[in-house]
């Protein structure tokens, strides 16, 4: 996105895209808390957002916010940890994806209750794929058929996704060889990740063109609301 804050930070519709991602995430039918992992620096500023949001607050979801670390999955990890003990179920989130539908958001929980370990939403390919060599070179097309886009959030057997975490930390991964995201750290310990559908409105904000993408579905939802 260039210099600035940062992406959870930006103002999405007047209101910072993590606001909206968080209200996403507290509509699902079985979700009863949310943490956000910040960066250290940024607690009492995202904890002032979230606390003055009366739709998070009408939602009757508790809200806490808690330090991230020097990585992803470190935060990721931290995030976990201060989930309730009684929690068996745990879904990870991207801020970025501020738009998720509640659909998505409760197909995922229902997987998981339904018995899956480990669950994540995806939507079906539509561009033409190359692949490229290291020398920049075409090495050939891809079938897309077999493609899929990843989203989030991913949700987890709690048991499982703390297992993958306390794995890969003992496998001292460098940063460089770190997963995307944790269902990929779950496949590395030989469990089947099972798909949802995901939603085309579930993409991630990373480029200026996805805020005006980003405006234009939230103008249309009110307008659908106001109907």
């Amino acid at each position: 996105m260039g210099a600035g804050p940062p992406k959870a930070l930006l103002l999405l519709a007047g209101e910072p895209v993590l606001v909206h991602a968080v209200r996403s995430m507290a509509a699902g039918r079985d979700v009863t808390r949310v943490i956000v992992v910040a960066p250290p620096e940024s607690l009492r500023e995202v904890r002032a957002l979230l606390s003055e949001d009366s739709v998070v607050a009408a939602s009757g979801v508790v809200v806490d916010v808690v330090a991230g670390g020097r990585s992803r999955q470190e935060s990721v990890a931290l995030g976990v940890a201060a989930v309730a003990s009684d929690v068996t179920c745990v879904l990870v989130h991207d801020a970025a994806r501020p738009l998720t539908p509640v659909s998505v958001v409760d197909a995922v929980v229902d997987a998981v209750l339904a018995g899956a370990t480990a669950v994540v939403p995806l939507v079906t390919v539509t561009d033409s794929i190359r692949a490229v060599g290291f020398d920049g070179e075409v090495a050939g097309a891809v079938d897309r058929s077999l493609l899929r886009v990843v989203q989030t959030p991913q949700g987890f057997a709690r048991s499982v996704l703390e297992q993958a975490h306390r794995t890969f930390e003992a496998e001292s991964r460098k940063e460089s060889e770190a997963a995307t995201d944790d269902a990929s750290l779950v496949e590395r310990l030989g469990i089947t990740v099972v798909a949802v559908p995901g939603s085309e409105e579930a993409f991630k904000v990373t480029r200026p063109l996805d805020l005006e993408l980003a405006e234009a579905i939230i103008a249309r939802r009110r307008r659908e609301s106001d109907a």
